[in-house]
């Protein structure tokens, strides 16, 4: 159910991350070197790095940013008597209802909330655990890695991308200064869907072994990806859903370049190579550490979108099953 927007929109102030792993601490770390009060919320390993070590902050451009240990707000929960002016929340998908029902106790009622999560948004369960929360869907499109204690590297490109609120306007130019331009969205859901489709890559790197870039640059890889994706756009045109393009390509002429042979590949997709060549997908660090993984909001997405058309996802399923029996 949809709140109507405050005339008024809120002067940018503190920001409150819940959830500082690698895409918490690089977002509110950016923010904090931009100029913005943050206060980092997390597991007690990593905010002790944070408290050893600082934030050290790097890009694909050269970009560099750096936040002294001696200025971080560290906390394993959310301060009671918090007024953050935005929290963004960067919890893996399975902990988002336990962490909006925390924030719904803590912070004032039509606090604004990004919800930085992969996969689709689950509405209504996320309304239900926090009805009282401005609950903004968005999409983080670029990989973070870390390179050392507190030193956190977007890895790839794309831009930030939020539900169209007035709560956020007056963000926008924030975010343009601490060098992550945000684009609004009516409709969020084109947008998650096509960074789930992007995201359906994560699967296959994890099972490679192999950095993102060297797995792409394997003809079979690409080509299993590239089946997943195709599986998951036939079911989306049979629902009427158009994925939001999130490369500088249509999806059909997406999949076309991910099954050239690879040395056209290398040559046509140099936008899609430009990552930094010791990064890997979210799901490959998950497994490695023993994780659960998020391939429940991959492809299961894809699985659960068959079965409300009566149909099969049965590639999606398989991966499915091949993640879960490695992580087990």
């Amino acid at each position: 159910m949809t709140r109507p927007e405050p005339p008024d929109e809120l002067v940018p102030g503190p920001v409150l991350v819940v959830g500082a792993g690698l895409v918490g601490c690089y977002l509110g770390g950016r923010l904090q070197a931009a100029g913005v009060p943050v206060c980092f919320v997390g597991r007690s390993g990593m905010l002790d790095e944070l408290a050893a070590h600082g934030l050290q902050l790097t890009d694909l451009s050269g970009g560099r940013s750096e936040v002294p240990a001696s200025a971080l707000q560290l906390h394993t929960d959310v301060p009671e008597g918090a007024r953050p002016s935005l929290v963004l929340l960067c919890v893996k998908r399975p902990a988002l209802v336990s962490a909006l029902a925390r924030l719904a106790q803590t912070v004032p009622r039509d606090t604004p909330v990004l919800c930085c999560q992969n996969g689709l948004f689950p509405a209504a369960d996320a309304m239900q655990a926090a009805p009282q929360l401005r609950l903004l869907p968005a999409m983080v499109p670029f990989n973070i890695m870390r390179r050392g204690p507190g030193h956190f590297h977007r890895a790839t490109s794309g831009q930030l991308a939020a539900q169209a609120s007035a709560r956020l306007a007056g963000w926008r130019p924030v975010f343009e200064r601490a060098g992550m331009p945000l684009a609004l969205h009516a409709d969020m859901l084109p947008v998650q869907w096509g960074k789930l489709l992007l995201n359906l890559n994560n699967p296959v790197n994890a099972l490679s072994g192999l950095p993102l870039k060297a797995q792409l640059l394997d003809a079979g890889h690409r080509r299993r990806y590239a089946d997943l994706v195709e599986e998951a756009l036939v079911l989306l045109r049979r629902a009427r859903i158009e994925p939001h393009r999130v490369t500088p390509l249509p999806w059909e002429r997406f999949l076309q370049v991910l099954r050239l042979p690879t040395p056209l590949f290398r040559l046509v997709a140099f936008r899609m190579l430009r990552m930094d060549a010791h990064a890997r997908s979210s799901m490959a660090e998950d497994l490695a550490a023993g994780r659960p993984t998020e391939i429940n909001e991959l492809c299961g997405e894809v699985v659960r979108l068959a079965h409300t058309l009566g149909a099969q996802a049965l590639l999606n399923a398989r991966m499915a099953e091949a993640i879960s029996a490695t992580s087990r």
